[in-house]
C-alpha cells in the first residue's frame, strides 16, 4: 500500500465526501447533505480530515474544536481499506490539530451497535466514558 495523503477538506470535496460517507460510514447524520458539510468546511476549515490514496477518498474524520472541546466524528475507513492503519493515521492527524489549538481530551462519538468501530477507538488509546449519556434534539 502507497502512503496515504493527509489533507484538510476544501468545499470541492463536499459531493465526494457524502458519497464516500454513503460507503464507508456506520449511521446517518441529519447533517449528511450538502449543506451541512458545506457549512462544516467554510465554519472551521480545519475540522474534516481527508485520507486519500493514489487519488481517491479512503478515510475521513471530523475533529472539531468550540475552543473549550475537542470532539470527533465520522471516523470512517472504506471497508476494502480497514486495518492498514489509515483510521490511525486520521486520529494522528486530529489529534496533532487539537494540540496545535491547546486542546486538551479529545471525545468521539461511536455507534453502540459498532463493535468494529469500538475496536478501532480501543487500539488508537480511547476509552469508553460510561457515566455519561447523550442528549439529542433536532432543529427541524
Amino acid at each position: 500500500m502507497s502512503e496515504p495523503r493527509i489533507r484538510t477538506a476544501t468545499l470541492d470535496d463536499v459531493h465526494p465526501v457524502l458519497a464516500f460517507w454513503k460507503e464507508a460510514a456506520e449511521g446517518t447524520s441529519i447533517t449528511d447533505d450538502v449543506d451541512g458539510v458545506t457549512r462544516l468546511i467554510e465554519r472551521d476549515p480545519q475540522a474534516l480530515i481527508l485520507a486519500e490514496l493514489d487519488g481517491r477518498l479512503v478515510g475521513s474524520v471530523i475533529a472539531g474544536y468550540d475552543g473549550w472541546r475537542c470532539s470527533l466524528y465520522r471516523l470512517a475507513v472504506l471497508p476494502a481499506h480497514r486495518r492498514q492503519g489509515l483510521a490511525g493515521a486520521l486520529l494522528r492527524a486530529a489529534e496533532d490539530r487539537f494540540a496545535a489549538v491547546g486542546g486538551r481530551r479529545a471525545d468521539a462519538m461511536v455507534l453502540e451497535s459498532n463493535e468494529r468501530a469500538q475496536h478501532a477507538w480501543t487500539s488508537a488509546g480511547y476509552v469508553r466514558e460510561t457515566r455519561w449519556r447523550r442528549w439529542v434534539k433536532s432543529f427541524r
